[in-house]
């Protein structure tokens, strides 16, 4: 490879797995005699860490908690992770493709997780609605600019985005 081509942008999704998996659903069999008139909980939380030079692992929890009245119907957690290589892009584009870019890439994936799941407990699949995580990403970097510069921690290489 010439020196020209070491220069050029390149992302590469190596792997994609799930880190863990959790159902729950402790109010079986009776909150299937309920009327389903549920309320949901929805969690999303992405992270990333640096693994080797130009290689990341980017995470992507969800958790859904349904319930029935005052009865948890199921708690599903989805961890669903990837090891994504990125080379010779600027820092803050690095940052929107570790925030927002990989974990759109693995949302289906753990969306899809997430139906089976509770398909498999014995309840409807729960279809998660798109996300758009840059939006998210753009509502983390005004908070971020929001606050005062005591208050951003800068150190270490795990970076998080929860909502």
């Amino acid at each position: 490879m010439s020196d020209s081509q070491n220069t050029e942008p390149y992302l590469d999704l190596q792997k994609f797995y799930l880190r863990d998996v959790s159902f729950e659903s402790p109010n079986v069999p009776q909150v299937f005699q309920e009327n389903w008139e549920t309320d949901l909980n929805f969690e999303l939380n992405t992270s990333y860490r640096t693994l080797s030079e130009n290689t990341y692992e980017v995470s992507l929890k969800l958790s859904a908690k349904v319930q029935i009245k005052d009865k948890l119907a199921f708690l599903v957690e989805v961890d669903q992770a990837g090891i994504f290589v990125v080379h010779n892009f600027p820092k803050e584009q690095l940052e929107h493709i570790l925030n927002s870019y990989c974990p759109n890439i693995l949302f289906p994936y753990a969306r899809e997780a997430i139906s089976d799941l509770t398909t498999k407990g014995g309840f409807p699949p729960l279809l998660l609605a798109p996300i758009n995580f840059d939006a998210l990403y753009a509502q983390k970097i005004k908070e971020q600019k929001n606050q005062k510069p005591a208050d951003v921690d800068n150190k270490g290489s795990d970076k998080e985005l929860r909502h």
